[in-house]
């Protein structure tokens, strides 16, 4: 595990270059300011060595289709999942290419799932793209696109499920391009069509990306994933255990 720390303003952030990046008990998290010394050459270097469309698709985990009927909107650059009139609120900031914000997925973020189809709450997802700059190329920004699109097609939740299944095992490697990420969304039923394959190869979306990481900006968020529950900011250290997160969860009185 290498992880650097980078000064930003007044305070410090601390980076990760590995899913794995875990210690003591406490995690940490990829951000804006990260130096991994990956930079525009080794992004595309990866690219490079990448076959065209890149690597077979896995697909969404078990469970993903529990939210297939639950409403996803945009407003600004801001994408919420569940009802809108629902009593909670969690805030959740990720960035398509963080390994951090994987580790997050497939562990606390599952909790979350049957409150949400429940109506109890719904999930604010400020989908930030700051590690296309660190690292080079472009995953960040095309994944958000193509999630920002999947939206149109009413398919969010399963293919954000399936975006983060189906990250690089290193964050170095800039693999989430239009055509791989066309290859993911074929593991979602229903969600390939004109519309949707129009606005991933033609970057539809690339401008509300910018208003997404704008508003990442504007939160004062410096790493993903950042979990805002009820206006209050999760303990970092329950994100990365299913029943840790809960717990979390069920003290701001969600269960």
């Amino acid at each position: 595990m290498a992880v650097r720390k980078a000064a930003r303003k007044a305070g410090r952030i601390v980076a990760a270059v590995a899913a794995t990046a875990l210690v003591a008990g406490g995690a940490a998290a990829c951000g804006p300011e990260d130096l991994t010394g990956g930079g525009d050459d080794k992004g595309a270097s990866a690219s490079e060595s990448a076959s065209a469309t890149g690597p077979e698709a896995k697909e969404p985990p078990a469970g993903t289709d529990v939210l297939a009927k639950t409403p996803a909107t945009v407003k600004g650059g801001v994408i919420t999942v569940g009802d809108p009139q629902a009593g909670h609120t969690v805030k959740l900031y990720e960035d398509a290419r963080c390994p951090i914000c994987k580790k997050f997925e497939e562990s606390g973020a599952q909790a979350l799932v049957k409150p949400v189809a429940e109506g109890k709450v719904k999930v604010e997802y400020t989908l930030a793209s700051f590690l296309d700059k660190n690292l080079g190329g472009s995953g960040s920004v095309n994944a958000a696109n193509a999630l920002r699109a999947s939206v149109e097609a009413g398919k969010f939740p399963q293919f954000h499920a399936a975006v983060f299944a189906n990250q690089p095992v290193s964050e170095t490697e800039d693999a989430f391009t239009p055509a791989f990420l066309l290859k993911i969304a074929d593991k979602v039923d229903g969600l390939r069509g004109a519309e949707f394959d129009k606005a991933v190869q033609k970057g539809t979306y690339k401008k509300w990306v910018g208003e997404a990481m704008q508003a990442f900006t504007d939160d004062g968020m410096e790493g993903t994933p950042t979990v805002v529950i009820d206006g209050k900011k999760a303990d970092a250290n329950s994100l990365f255990d299913q029943d840790a997160f809960a717990e979390e969860l069920k003290a701001s009185g969600i269960s």
